[in-house]
């Protein structure tokens, strides 16, 4: 982690439009709006899942933003999401690039009759991002799954 002793405020303002960037991910997910997400990621962006955080083998990976369409539409067969968002390091912030982590615990709730499931997993996101024309973007994704905790809801 790094230390400012002062930041300008043209740094300031990109690390909160990052930090906007990751929070317009979450609040797009939950509202089922899959365009409003793909629209955060550049055309020729990287998404990479690796379900098992310890394995280096990703268990899928994407090169372009509407390949992600599917994957965010998959969030439909849930009743309700709410993804938490923890803390964002900006690891690096250079311009018009940065790289940085994000801890999300997403709650997503599955209702089949009068069962109830709700499914919490502990996720980091490395990312990279760009901007262009003045907008902050995802460049890569790369989502880490840590764990994955089902509880069955009375």
């Amino acid at each position: 982690m790094s230390k400012h002793v002062s930041i300008s405020p043209s740094e300031a303002a990109d690390r909160l439009a990052i930090r906007e960037l990751i929070e317009a991910y979450a609040h797009y997910a939950d509202r089922r709006d899959a365009n409003g997400q793909m629209a955060l990621f550049t055309a020729d962006t990287r998404f990479v899942v690796y379900m098992n955080a310890k394995d280096p083998k990703p268990t899928q990976e994407l090169h372009r933003c509407e390949e992600l369409a599917p994957v965010f539409a998959d969030l439909n067969k849930y009743a309700t999401t709410m993804h938490f968002l923890g803390q964002t390091t900006i690891l690096t912030l250079t311009g018009d690039r940065g790289t940085g982590e994000t801890y999300c615990m997403p709650h997503h709730l599955a209702v089949d009759g009068e069962k109830r499931r709700l499914m919490i997993a502990a996720l980091r996101y490395y990312d990279t991002f760009v901007k262009i024309a003045g907008e902050w973007l995802f460049a890569e994704r790369l989502l880490y799954v840590d764990w994955i905790e089902d509880r069955i809801l009375s």
